[in-house]
């Protein structure tokens, strides 16, 4: 992380580093109140993580404009590209907007991690770590804990598993589907289009910049991956 900011970012990084541990605060009274339930503990935890993403955007002077209609029933996996930083920040505006519930499935490497580790914890994310079968049983209980109690909730998935770098998407992990499948949640796909690791870079801007995200139509988990690159395809971004 550290090495995409130069001298000139070190502003940024303290904004966004300084605001993380406001909200970490702000996370940790909902996290650990000792009477609340999970599903308004949910929802508290997404509005306050869209609430720093708002805030972000609003100082890197960046905007969202969406193409398609985010569903209007809950209990779906929306599945997204990953490219950038700014890919969680992006989305969490957008499900501001509809005032959607929610959370994200992280590796549980970024829980360790001394920078933000706590604000993926606190703020309500769920962790799975890929290479422990106990681990990964935990994760299964967890998820179908949530939904047991969560009439409203929702998961919110990068497939890739990591931020690609290369030009058109890269390989699916396995999860996506099989937490699909497992949960009978619908998979939405979401392609979040242009050169966005750049774009951060170079922010914040004097004039508006704007991101264009596409929001798809329901796919099978059993075809996910060749379903979603026609998606991805079909956006304008080219064959893959």
């Amino acid at each position: 992380m550290f090495k995409s900011f130069g001298i000139k970012n070190i502003g940024k990084f303290l904004f966004m580093v300084e605001l993380g541990l406001k909200y970490v605060q702000i996370f940790k009274k909902t996290f650990f109140h000792p009477f609340m339930t999970l599903k308004p503990a949910y929802e508290e935890l997404s509005k306050q993580r869209q609430n720093y993403s708002k805030e972000v955007l609003e100082f890197l002077n960046i905007e969202v404009k969406v193409v398609g209609e985010l569903p209007k029933e809950n209990e779906i996996l929306y599945a997204i590209n990953h490219r950038s930083l700014l890919d969680i920040i992006l989305m969490e505006s957008i499900f501001a907007k509809e005032s959607k519930n929610g959370t994200w499935i992280a590796k549980q490497e970024l829980f360790e991690s001394s920078v933000y580790g706590k604000f993926f914890e606190y703020s309500g994310c769920i962790s799975v770590d890929l290479d422990n079968k106990r681990g990964l049983l935990k994760f299964f209980k967890s998820i179908k804990k949530t939904f047991a109690q969560v009439d409203n909730m929702n998961l919110y998935m990068f497939p890739e598993g990591e931020r690609y770098k290369g030009n058109g998407i890269t390989s699916f992990q396995s999860g996506a589907a099989k937490i699909a499948k497992a949960n009978n949640l619908k998979i939405i796909p979401v392609v979040i289009t242009g050169n966005n690791e750049k774009i951060f870079e170079n922010a914040p801007y004097k004039e508006r910049v704007t991101i264009e995200v596409h929001i798809g139509k329901e796919l099978k988990s059993e075809t996910l991956e060749k379903e979603y690159r026609n998606f991805y395809a079909s956006t304008g971004k080219g064959a893959l």
